[in-house]
């Protein structure tokens, strides 16, 4: 796995970038959480071609955790348990190619280890549906734009964020206590 000083990253689409980028940043042992781009055709997309669906490229995030202290199937489980792994091109009213549920694995073990936990929470059969979550190797990854990094901290009153990231925090918050900053190992 790729990184620096001991980091590795994960990069994941589940939907609007915003959710997903809020959810791991609070989690204990991420040091970076970079909205943006991948799986697409077209190198260096903006916001407007991706929502547009002309380039192929899902919303995800880039984040940077110690495995020391969180795990790469920990980030999964939470991954999984934040949005809908279940629908198709789509997390609730965002729909599109951009939204789909989506894991660009680094190199064969995070590959490995993607496709336990489908196998897991297919096993478990608790969704109701299959996971349709796409496994593919990252091949390339464009940050956002400046201002949708940090959209949620920056933006915590906008509708969208009150209406759709807020819940999955506190969703994360809640199913994952023990995992957050500030609340992790030796604290």
């Amino acid at each position: 796995m790729n990184g620096t000083s001991g980091l590795e990253t994960a990069t994941l689409g589940g939907g609007c970038f915003w959710c997903i980028e809020a959810v791991f940043q609070e989690l204990e042992g991420v040091h970076e959480v970079i909205s943006g781009y991948a799986g697409g055709a077209r190198p260096n997309p903006t916001y407007q071609l991706v929502c547009s669906g002309a380039t192929g490229h899902a919303e995800v995030v880039q984040v940077h955790f110690d495995p020391a202290v969180i795990g790469y199937r920990d980030l999964l489980d939470v991954f999984f348990a934040v949005h809908d792994p279940t629908q198709f091109n789509r997390q609730g009213h965002d729909v599109g190619s951009q939204y789909r549920s989506v894991i660009f694995w680094h190199d064969q073990t995070q590959r490995a280890e993607a496709q336990a936990a489908i196998r897991s929470i297919d096993a478990a059969g608790e969704l109701g549906a299959p996971v349709v979550t796409e496994l593919a190797p990252l091949e390339a990854f464009y940050p956002a734009e400046a201002y949708h990094q940090e959209y949620f901290r920056n933006n915590p009153g906008q509708p969208y964020c009150q209406a759709v990231v807020a819940p999955k925090v506190g969703k994360t918050r809640k199913l994952f206590a023990a995992k957050l900053k500030g609340k992790g190992v030796g604290k």
